[in-house]
């Protein structure tokens, strides 16, 4: 599915529409919308007949507070924008949220159910929704490992996601699990304000938001493409080290500590898209 210029507004037509008829396509347009004075959350849902959840999802909010100025990813039905993983398939993306093939190649201008689709390609997955079982299973298991709740849910289906030991580093050595498993896959590693953050794995830097904005609740924060297909996300810092389409050494400085967006004190937001985030274990950064 194409993306953009500006990284955030996708769009799809549908491969297969019979003008003659008159019944009209399905709205498959993604846009942005900037949050106005007096917005709420449930009131953009309302406007756009899209559920809060599907919102949230989108743009990596995990609660409902917004700020003017904000720009959201805005989806054209309720449901998950989900990036494509290395060893997907459609049918299997079908078959993990229980939606038809039709619907997914419709809301993303795809030919046919066997159309090629890349790792790192977004997709809309109408009225997908991770299965509530797994969710709740996959969590029990990583806070008993963990042994550090989590406050925030858990917006992605992590629990069919690859595993590779000793792939990644920890960002910030020494810290401490202040927040187990949330939002994308995500860990809250504490230490103190201004410790440099370093490179879980090498890769290629590919957003670095340093621009001291609010930025989705994320702040000052930058992504890294890895070769292995994943990418791992670095939020709250002070400020940043790097530029977009850097190459990064695993281990290299690439921010420092800091308390930018939603944080009620130091540390990193660390998320890893696409596989297993290993320091979800408290020993993995000591």
């Amino acid at each position: 599915m194409p993306v953009s210029g500006d990284g955030l507004a996708l769009s799809a037509d549908l491969a297969v529409y019979d003008s003659a008829s008159n019944i009209e396509p399905p709205n498959t347009q993604i846009s942005t919308y900037v949050v106005q004075e007096d917005d709420t959350l449930s009131g953009i849902a309302d406007m756009f007949d899209i559920s809060v959840d599907t919102i949230r999802q989108a743009n990596h909010l995990s609660g409902n507070t917004i700020r003017p100025g904000q720009s959201l990813i805005i989806l054209p039905v309720s449901g998950v924008l989900y990036t494509v993983q290395s060893n997907d398939s459609l049918q299997k993306i079908s078959k993990k949220y229980n939606i038809s093939l039709d619907d997914i190649t419709a809301y993303n201008g795809l030919s046919t159910a066997s159309s090629t689709i890349a790792a790192g390609e977004q997709l809309i997955i109408p009225h997908g929704k991770p299965s509530a079982s797994e969710a709740v299973y996959f969590l029990s298991l990583s806070r008993q490992k963990s042994g550090v709740p989590s406050f925030e849910p858990l917006l992605d289906a992590v629990w069919n996601w690859p595993s590779y030991p000793g792939y990644f580093v920890c960002p910030v050595p020494g810290a401490r699990l202040s927040q187990g498993l949330h939002g994308h896959n995500a860990v809250d590693l504490a230490i103190a304000y201004g410790t440099p953050i370093q490179a879980s794995a090498s890769g290629i830097v590919i957003v670095n938001k340093s621009n001291g904005l609010w930025n989705g609740g994320y702040g000052n924060f930058m992504m890294i493409s890895h070769p292995n297909g994943v990418e791992t996300l670095y939020a709250h810092m002070s400020r940043t080290a790097v530029s977009v389409g850097q190459e990064v050494a695993q281990g290299e400085t690439i921010g420092w500590i800091g308390m930018t967006g939603m944080t009620t004190g130091p540390h990193v937001h660390f998320e890893i898209r696409g596989a297993f985030n290993p320091f979800v274990d408290p020993a993995m950064c000591r």
